[in-house]
């Protein structure tokens, strides 16, 4: 494949086929080849006298008191406690008496197993990793990550006291939500908005205040199921609203809901279904014209946008996605969307629209169960702020790792390979890749990338993946065949001299 300036990247890894060692082909049967019969030896009575290996174990095991007080464990009291420190200390030793093929006691072996059990255990939370999946909105990896501006705000709030709840004018009390209603105004053109704490939580409270004990109508086309197993229909039903299901799977028209809307209607809901296309024999209504009947009805529209994006990303030669803006054009009276995705800043779920609406979402209890935390809170306002300066594009890492030229990720590709080198028991080269949005925007559209694709002649493509997993500076990279595949769309030009020293050590 060649990428426009001549130079050829192959769409995969190959070598040369080479000769593996297998297993002999007449593995040991355990039988004796002898045709003799075989004769049970007779242990002397002095044999049978003298301890096992096992017994001689037990009585040379260290006291569970003063292996407590060697360095390590006390290294490790200063961690986990000292509690639980010795809690694994006498697990491991009980485990070892009971074992029958443990013949020897290592002390080493026993302080590193301690190590890992206690790290499984009480784990130390989310560490740092490179991600080389080529997907830039990766839930499993945390989502969006921030931009220096909002790191900086949240580090800054970490520190001191902040006016959260506070006006400064007055000395009164206020509500958080006045830091950033604000900035939702001018970055969308709403009326008015509110931040909570998830997007799943906007939709709960959003039909909990406006449809509570009447009936939410919704396409059967658009009951999606969310990440982690959650659809749709039970956001719906916890929310305290009933589901009004219209259409078919492939095709609703606007006329279904015209003639599903009763007295007992609350809200007309749609919601974009950016995690899977259907394509084929499909309908669905317009924005707009299911904005004309609720305004026709005196029946709010919401529209579920999930990633919601707060620019125009095929301005940069991407695909389509609706913005939030242009949903609010075309006459809905709420748009929810998360913070986290294309928005590009921290877990949050964003309603705005009409004021009306906003308000009697505020005043609801379950807004107060679901609001955002102040180091949240702050990253969002400093992400806002970016989307009111010019080529926003560069400045949140998202939007920049969705909109950069394939040049730039091709030399990125070329300095990581170059950097990692040539070891003895694996190969690398540069190969074309394909990268993906994630976070359930763009799908079954593929960016172009460059990946380094890693072949050992020694290992698995699964046991290379899990060395660079659970190094001390994890790498998370994806399998093609039987490599490895790092592609660099969602790292940083500075990321490159740790994640080529991660993968030496890795396949050292």
């Amino acid at each position: 494949m060649a990428d426009g300036k001549g130079q050829h990247y192959r769409s995969g890894c190959s070598v040369s086929a080479q000769t593996r060692l297998g297993s002999p082909s007449h593995p040991a049967s355990g039988r004796r080849q002898s045709g003799r019969p075989a004769v049970p030896r007779v242990r002397s009575q002095s044999s049978s006298s003298r301890p096992s290996a096992r017994d001689e174990l037990r009585r040379t095991l260290p006291a569970v008191g003063a292996l407590a007080t060697r360095p390590w464990a006390t290294d490790l009291a200063r961690v986990f406690g000292r509690g639980p420190v010795t809690d694994a200390i006498r697990g491991h030793l009980a485990a070892l008496r009971k074992d029958p093929a443990a013949a020897e006691f290592s002390e080493l072996e026993l302080a590193h197993s301690i190590r890992h059990r206690l790290e499984a255990e009480f784990s130390l939370g989310p560490v740092p990793v490179f991600n080389a999946t080529g997907i830039v909105i990766h839930t499993n990896l945390g989502r969006a990550p921030l931009a220096p501006e909002a790191q900086d705000a949240v580090a800054q709030t970490i520190l001191d006291y902040t006016n959260l709840e506070m006006d400064l004018e007055s000395g009164t009390r206020s509500s958080r939500n006045i830091h950033i209603s604000s900035l939702l105004k001018e970055v969308t053109g709403a009326e008015a908005g509110i931040a909570l704490n998830n997007c799943a939580g906007a939709v709960l409270a959003t039909l909990a205040a406006l449809a509570h004990d009447g009936s939410a109508i919704a396409s059967r086309g658009e009951l999606v199921e969310i990440g982690g197993g959650f659809r749709m229909p039970d956001v719906i039903r916890q929310s305290g609203a009933r589901l009004v299901e219209v259409g078919t799977t492939n095709r609703t028209r606007i006329a279904d809901y015209e003639a599903a809307i009763d007295d007992q209607t609350r809200v007309l809901l749609k919601t974009h279904t950016s995690n899977f296309r259907m394509i084929g024999f499909t309908e669905a209504p317009d924005l707009r014209d299911l904005a004309r009947l609720g305004r026709q009805r005196s029946i709010p529209v919401i529209e579920d946008l999930g990633g919601g994006s707060l620019i125009d990303l095929s301005a940069f030669g991407l695909p389509h996605e609706p913005t939030v803006r242009s949903s609010l054009e075309a006459g809905a009276d709420l748009v929810l969307f998360s913070g986290d995705k294309l928005m590009g800043g921290p877990q949050a779920g964003l309603i705005v629209g009409r004021r009306r609406w906003i308000d009697q979402i505020a005043n609801h209890p379950l807004s107060r169960a679901l609001r955002m935390d102040k180091l949240s809170l702050a990253a969002l306002t400093a992400t806002l702020r970016l989307y009111l300066q010019p080529n926003v594009e560069t400045k949140i890492p998202v939007l920049r790792m969705l909109t950069q030229p394939i040049e730039t990720i091709a030399r990125r590709a070329d300095r990581l390979a170059e950097a990692i080198g040539e070891g003895p028991g694996f190969t690398r080269s540069v190969i074309a890749s394909d990268s993906f949005a994630g976070g359930g925007a763009m799908p079954m559209r593929p960016l172009p990338s460059r990946a380094v694709c890693l072949l050992s002649r020694d290992m698995s493509a699964t046991a290379m993946l899990h060395r660079l997993r659970t190094g001390n500076q994890p790498v998370i990279g994806r399998i093609e065949e039987e490599s490895v595949l790092l592609d660099v769309r969602t790292l940083r030009d500075d990321d490159v001299a740790s994640v080529a020293e991660a993968v030496q050590r890795a396949l050292a």
